[in-house]
């Protein structure tokens, strides 16, 4: 079915020989100046992720801490960021497992993935297939723990736009999951994680 779609989409747009140019516009009318105040990118990224109820971290130390005394002692940890990550943690008393179950995935307390950027003007993190371990960790745990390092921040988002590659899922996540559906009332932690933690390494 998928592919009878996607074949359908290529035909009726094989005629097309480019697309239409963007509008010419001052990318910089687009940025909101006063959530981009200060010269560190780690710092304005913490400041507005924490506007956003995310919780900026900087050492395994303090992610076990929290993780521990918010009670989720069980989770999945990214193999390749065990020895950094997931070793503290286990070494705290946490579980960490390194395979993600997908037909377990109600009993991982916590998720911790890559991520492939992050964003200073907004406090968001980006996610995608090609850095992300495993997606439904990242969005199924009630918290999710996004390892980042300082030159994956991006100063704005049109500078985040720009840097898109070919991965065939991106993610943005800006804090815990939210919506203010019914009656106007702002609910985190509906369609994925209540808790967005993004940890610097």
């Amino acid at each position: 079915m998928k592919s009878e779609i996607l074949s359908k989409i290529k035909a009726a747009t094989a005629g097309l020989k480019t697309t239409a140019p963007l509008p010419d516009y001052d990318v910089a009318l687009t940025h909101s100046l006063p959530r981009l105040e200060g010269g560190d990118l780690w710092e304005i990224f913490a400041r507005n992720l924490t506007a956003v109820h995310g919780r900026p971290m900087t050492s395994a130390g303090e992610a076990a801490a929290f993780l521990k005394s918010d009670g989720r002692t069980h989770g999945y940890c990214d193999p390749a960021l065990f020895d950094t990550i997931g070793a503290a943690l286990t070494a705290a008393g946490l579980t960490v497992e390194t395979e993600y179950d997908r037909a377990r995935y109600d009993d991982y307390q916590f998720g911790i993935t890559r991520a492939s950027g992050a964003i200073a003007e907004s406090g968001t993190l980006i996610l995608d297939d090609f850095q992300t371990s495993h997606r439904l960790a990242a969005l199924s745990p009630w918290v999710h723990v996004a390892v980042l390092s300082r030159d994956t921040i991006h100063r704005t988002i049109s500078d985040a736009i720009a840097a898109f590659d070919d991965s065939p899922n991106i993610t943005w996540c800006t804090g815990p999951s939210k919506t203010a559906d019914v009656e106007g009332i702002l609910i985190e932690g509906v369609h994925g994680p209540g808790e967005q933690i993004a940890l610097l390494v």
